[in-house]
């Protein structure tokens, strides 16, 4: 009897196994991906380059270090048409266009600049707390989404700079920071990682790290011995391709994201 009601038991344990799967566990695997150069362009080997961002045929350029931070606009691959400086004490950080303004960080002093997007000229300042890095715009969801070298990416209202929520960055179950210059291009954020060749591609609404993508060896040792870090990543509407650059880096490159080898 024992036997009967053992076999009865595992049968219908068995059963509802089937019926009601247990979730699967862990998480996909980032895709890898490489840049590969299609164009190199030139780029002011003195700008510590804070923050990118191609809108239209204007590129803006975000510059840090005390007593030369400024921002920049003007034709990509020429010298620019505008450029404002930032005062001492601030250091110049990550730079967005949303279309009526551009904004732009500070690392330390806690204050975002909205600016004019053609004169640059500065319509306002904003205070937030913790450090500045990197901002960009995501268009479809009309927010601001700026990270502070942690592993959190908290979103801003574009209109008055409020923050309206925050999202972790993990791969698996490990949160990654030292998120830095950002690009936004549809559900997804594209971040550079401090003090490495490497840029993320972010899910915006999860977190969820969905690419690695290695942009290793775009200088050569000699162009690398005055460089700072890679810092700086533009989308190019209408392509699949980036300008992508560094701190102090003598060159720009506009790349392609391909199956890393």
């Amino acid at each position: 009897m024992r036997r009967i009601l053992f076999g009865l038991l595992a049968v219908t344990i068995m059963a509802g196994c089937g019926a009601s799967p247990a979730p699967e566990s862990g998480t996909a695997e980032p895709e890898r991906l490489r840049v590969e150069v299609a164009e190199v362009l030139p780029h002011d080997e003195e700008a510590f380059t804070q923050g990118l961002e191609l809108e239209g045929d204007t590129l803006y350029e975000g510059t840090g270090l005390v007593g030369r931070s400024s921002l920049r606009a003007g034709p990509l691959g020429q010298e620019p048409d505008v450029v404002v400086e930032l005062p001492e004490p601030l250091f110049g950080e990550g730079i967005t266009v949303t279309g009526p303004s551009v904004w732009q960080l500070t690392w330390q002093s806690g204050v975002a600049f909205e600016r004019d997007p053609e004169t640059l000229a500065e319509r306002r300042r904003v205070e937030y707390a913790g450090e500045g890095w990197g901002l960009c715009h995501q268009e479809g969801r009309d927010r601001l989404v700026m990270s502070d070298g942690s592993a959190t990416l908290r979103f801003r209202d574009p209109a008055d700079f409020r923050e309206t929520g925050s999202v972790t960055v993990t791969e698996g179950e490990r949160s990654i920071d030292q998120l830095n210059e950002l690009e936004c291009v549809g559900d997804d954020v594209y971040a550079n990682v401090w003090q490495t060749d490497e840029i993320l591609r972010i899910a915006a609404d999860s977190g969820a790290v969905t690419a690695r993508i290695d942009a290793s060896g775009l200088l050569t040792p000699a162009e690398r011995q005055g460089a700072d870090v890679l810092n700086g990543i533009a989308a190019i509407e209408g392509t699949d391709q980036f300008i992508v650059t560094g701190k102090l880096w003598p060159k720009m490159f506009r790349v392609n994201l391909v199956p890393a080898g």
